[in-house]
This record gives C-alpha cells, structure tokens and sequence, in this order.
C-alpha cells in the first residue's frame, strides 16, 4: 500500500472510521491550604487539571478536570 492512501483497492472508495474520545468532567473547589492534596487524589483516579478558576469568593478556586470515559 502507497503512503497516504487507506485500504481497497485502486478506484474504490474508503471507509475511515475515527473513533473519538468521550471525557467525563468533575469540577471540585480548592483549598487554598491543601490544593496539593486534592489534585493529587483526583490524578490518582486518573483525573487531568484542564482548569483553575476564581470561585465564588475572592479566598476560593474550582479545579476543572476530566479523565476518559469508560
């Protein structure tokens, strides 16, 4: 098979399937004083930190985070 080029034959078309990721979404509030901690828990079950942003107060965050659906 040429590079470039996906399956069948000369003249026939191809049939690309893309399989994409689904995610599941947690927002958690931070402690200013164990903001460690908590992103280290959520990491262990396999959470990523998308977002930090201000929370409803000046002393407060909200962590955005996903990790793929199962």
């Amino acid at each position: 098979m040429r590079p470039g080029r996906v399956g069948g034959r000369p003249g026939q078309a191809a049939i690309v399937r893309c399989m994409t990721q689904k995610w599941e979404y947690v927002t958690v509030p931070l402690l200013t004083h164990a903001t460690k901690q908590i992103l280290d828990n959520w990491g262990d079950e396999g959470y990523e930190l998308v977002a930090v942003v201000p929370g409803p107060n000046a002393e407060q965050l909200v962590a955005y985070m996903k990790r793929p659906k199962q």
